[in-house]
């Protein structure tokens, strides 16, 4: 039996284009929810519907027509007390920190969750969901980093080398731990889709 994971981003918001580590906070922006909106009709089929905690997920499936169960497995990557602080603001006041943490997957200097940790966590989550079902799940982008670092296998320093289009689906199927990968596909309405807007890299 084959697992179908389907893991659809969410649209734009302020969070988004100020580069923002995430707080749980804020609505999308008009033309984030306009997209999701004209997007509505192209969601695929799925038994079941899920979604990361957050007003933005939140709103990206209410937009899409979704009815989804928040599961806090599938919560973006805490990043501690720099929560709501742009990456210019962290990047200015702790260069040497902020670039130590984009090096090293274990380093949690914010006093939140690495990127091992959150990989480790997505991808338990991946390893559970129902053999032969479709399960839909509209999460933040660092949740879909960690699922294809996990499915496939990648070192985690991969993690900041994955770049996720905005309003896209990226499909993961499999069976007994081995996965196979669909890159992201814009939802119908979103021919250039936006990419994350300002996310740390570790080549900055």
């Amino acid at each position: 039996m084959t697992s179908r994971v389907l893991l659809v981003s969410p649209a734009s918001s302020p969070a988004l284009r100020q580069a923002r580590f995430y707080d749980g906070l804020g609505p999308l922006d008009a033309s984030g929810a306009a997209r999701a909106r004209a997007a509505a009709g192209s969601v695929p089929r799925a038994d079941r519907a899920v979604r990361s905690p957050g007003a933005r997920c939140h709103e990206t499936a209410s937009e899409l027509g979704l009815d989804t169960d928040e599961l806090p497995e599938l919560a973006t990557l805490d990043t501690g007390r720099w929560r709501g602080r742009t990456l210019e603001e962290v990047g200015t006041e702790e260069p040497e920190v902020l670039m130590r943490w984009l090096a090293d997957p274990e380093s949690a200097p914010h006093g939140g969750e690495s990127v091992r940790a959150l990989r480790e966590r997505v991808g338990a989550w991946l390893e559970s969901t129902p053999k032969d079902a479709r399960t839909l799940a509209v999460v933040e982008p660092e949740v879909i980093r960690a699922a294809v670092v996990h499915a496939l296998r990648l070192p985690p320093e991969a993690f900041w080398r994955l770049d996720v289009l905005l309003l896209t689906v990226t499909e993961l199927s499999g069976r007994s731990g081995r996965w196979n990968l669909r890159l992201g596909r814009p939802l119908a309405g979103e021919s250039t889709p936006p990419p994350e807007s300002g996310r740390p890299r570790a080549d900055q």
